[in-house]
């Protein structure tokens, strides 16, 4: 049995998927979220995601660790910047935990969820939610993003793992 976990980086929520399975057989999934408040300082954010992350990939002990690659748009420069800093702490996380861990653009991962490498939430959570025959809408939206990275992972790495 192969488990993925997949995160999707995000000061205010990040987003948590768990795909587990033999070949092409998903056997389980989970997903959730951490959340920190916006009145909290960013150091204090970025803390509480480290070690909430931290602790679940070690009592997880996935097979492999799948984070969405940082992105910066144009007009938001500030929070590109602040993806990182948040993709840098989860990559220290999985790190300290001892587990291979891999970056994916979010448009490669949307294109082998959906199809579509510019699929929007929605359809990307429709998609997932498709996949493992989940019969309701996957929210935060983060958990479904989440899910479909674990997906990825599990279709690109689980033959090789």
């Amino acid at each position: 049995m192969i488990k993925i976990v997949g995160i999707d980086p995000g000061l205010a929520g990040t987003g948590i998927g768990v795909v587990q399975g033999t070949g092409n057989q998903i056997a389980g999934y989970s997903f959730g979220s951490i959340s920190t408040s916006p009145k909290d300082p960013t150091p204090l954010r970025l803390d509480t995601i480290y070690s909430k992350i931290l602790e679940f990939l070690t009592d997880q002990n996935p097979d492999y660790v799948v984070i969405e690659d940082i992105y910066s748009l144009e007009k938001y420069p500030g929070s590109g910047i602040m993806l990182g800093k948040v993709s840098g702490v989860l990559l220290v996380a999985a790190h300290r935990a001892g587990l291979p861990v891999e970056e994916i653009p979010v448009r490669e991962a949307k294109k082998i969820i959906s199809g579509n490498g510019g699929a929007d939430k929605f359809q990307m959570e429709r998609a997932v939610r498709n996949l493992l025959n989940h019969p309701e809408p996957i929210r935060p939206f983060h958990a479904s993003d989440a899910l479909g990275l674990a997906l990825t992972g599990y279709y690109r790495y689980g033959k090789v793992l």
